[in-house]
């Protein structure tokens, strides 16, 4: 049962009445001959009363779990980066995600464009439904709608739209869709003007969300720690600050540390004081082989914290990188090595055979053993670290050298590494951006930010370790892959299925 800490609480019967309602209208939705697209907006179901509208956000919220848009972002958005490799070749769409060979009827960017736009029409009528001078109550659920709304614009346009700071967002983003209206065929609409209907949406939320909630569920520190985020991505260094200080000076949330910081993951996010937004899934909801973490991770039978053989309590298809392990490695004691494990059978590390050169087995857990459970996790989405390290790369573009390394080392001294200073980078040979981004690989390794700190920073991903990422070069020896951040494969393909329902949608080259 979701729990609210003060205000509404949503009865058990409430949520299963929205689960059917939910899944027959998608069943319905299936068993059409006539395929809409998933932009369109269905008004048959009205929302009368508060009742039915605290229903409906519940189950705006739930869409989030759905393994179509959870599985499958985090798929578009991690899989891109340098701080995995996939061990094998596989069947399933992901691994065009790793090797950047998108196509436009890839199955995860159609389900997560769809998910996504189900999140905003679903929000869309319930911010509709609630006038701006309604009960506190009321106008906590619009503005919880108008931060889910504003989240699912900013991460369709990530995908879908190129780097914002490439060319000050005139490129394609996403539609963008209205409350209140009834496009069933709307047009890509330009970067910058998807960025800025987020942020109206988010500021609007921010102002009208006061009740203080569990971190699965949005609230006014959620929508700046977002807006923080969205700044950062845009090269608006000043407001980037200001809403990572407004989060930060809230003092709702604390940085973890120590034993509390190595078990970071394995925690339930209502008792995490770190994370900020999460994706709560219950005992009761584990997708055991469907989950993010049975990519990442396979125990020994029997023990569920002791990393074992392929296939035993997940695929484990996908290991850390040796390149991010190698970055690791330069400080044994960094704690973040809590968050990969190295396969060992008799204390011998064991090689992946299945690539060529054969490399070590480090496994990821920052999707798994939550509650003991193998492949249980509630995926993180915004957590306070950021709001740091946001304001030490804001902080470096804007040429404030001292306070980026400020706002590094308490990352730093968190995960016990030594400090830096400007006269040690200097003499390495580093700007304060480098060592920023550098940070913000380590602490945010496999949470799907890495590319897009290259990627705004006009930076390439160099990938130089073994991975099915070679299977790309001629000859397949050749394990280095590097993607330019104007390359055409940064971003992905609209899903064709909504090239071909809606003529007004044009295609990404």
């Amino acid at each position: 049962m979701l729990v609210y800490k003060e205000g509404i609480i949503m009865k058990k019967n409430q949520i299963k009445i929205f689960t059917l309602a939910f899944a027959l209208l998608i069943s319905f939705n299936a068993c059409k001959k006539e395929v809409k697209p998933s932009t369109a907006i269905d008004d048959e179901s009205a929302l009368t009363n508060p009742g039915d509208i605290e229903t409906a956000t519940i189950g705006t919220y739930a869409v989030l779990r759905n393994a179509t848009y959870v599985r499958s972002a985090h798929f578009l958005t991690e899989y891109q980066g340098d701080n995995i490799a996939q061990g094998q070749p596989s069947s399933d769409d992901l691994s065009r995600c790793y090797r950047y060979t998108h196509i436009p009827t890839g199955t995860h960017g159609s389900n997560f464009w769809k998910q996504a736009f189900y999140v905003i029409v679903a929000a869309n009528k319930i911010i509709a439904a609630i006038p701006d001078n309604a009960s506190v109550e009321l106008k906590q659920l619009k503005g919880e709608n108008l931060f889910l709304k504003g989240m699912m614009e900013f991460n369709l346009v990530r995908v879908f739209g190129r780097p914002y700071t490439q060319d000050n967002g005139a490129s394609a983003g996403v539609p963008i869709l209205k409350e209140g209206t009834n496009d069933s065929a709307p047009s890509r609409k330009p970067v910058k003007e998807v960025y800025e209907a987020a942020i109206a949406d988010l500021l609007k939320a921010a102002d009208l969300m006061t009740v203080s909630k569990p971190d699965i569920f949005a609230s006014k520190e959620v929508a700046y720690a977002l807006l923080s985020r969205i700044y950062l991505n845009m090269g608006d260094n000043a407001n980037a600050i200001k809403y990572a200080d407004l989060v930060i000076n809230s003092g709702r949330y604390t940085l973890l540390q120590g034993t509390d910081y190595s078990g970071y993951f394995t925690k339930i996010p209502e008792e995490n004081k770190e994370t900020i937004f999460a994706i709560r899934y219950t005992k009761t909801e584990d997708q055991d082989f469907g989950a993010i973490g049975s990519m990442y991770y396979s125990g020994t039978p029997g023990s569920l914290s002791t990393p074992g053989p392929q296939g035993s309590t997940g695929y484990a298809e996908i290991y850390a990188s040796q390149q991010y392990v190698a970055e690791l490695d330069k400080n044994p004691t960094d704690l973040r090595h809590s968050f990969i494990a190295p396969y060992k059978v008799n204390g011998v590390l064991q090689n992946n055979t299945k690539i060529a050169p054969n490399v070590p087995m480090y496994y990821v857990t920052k999707y798994n053993l939550q509650e003991g459970i193998a492949n249980l996790s509630s995926p993180v989405y915004l957590r306070l670290a950021e709001m740091y390290l946001n304001k030490a790369e804001a902080y470096a573009k804007q040429g404030n050298g001292q306070l980026a390394l400020d706002n590094v080392n308490l990352i730093r001294t968190r995960a016990t590494i030594p400090a830096l200073t400007l006269t040690g980078i200097a003499a390495a040979n580093k700007s304060a951006l480098d060592v920023v981004l550098e940070e913000r690989r380590l602490e945010f390794a496999f949470e799907g930010q890495r590319a897009y700190d290259l990627f705004r920073n006009n930076r390439p991903m160099v990938r130089n370790y073994p991975g099915t990422h070679a299977l790309n070069n001629t000859p397949t020896t050749i394990i280095t892959q590097t993607i330019l951040p104007t390359d055409a494969r940064v971003i992905f393909y609209v899903p064709q299925y909504e090239i071909d329902n809606n003529k007004n949608l044009s295609q990404n080259p």
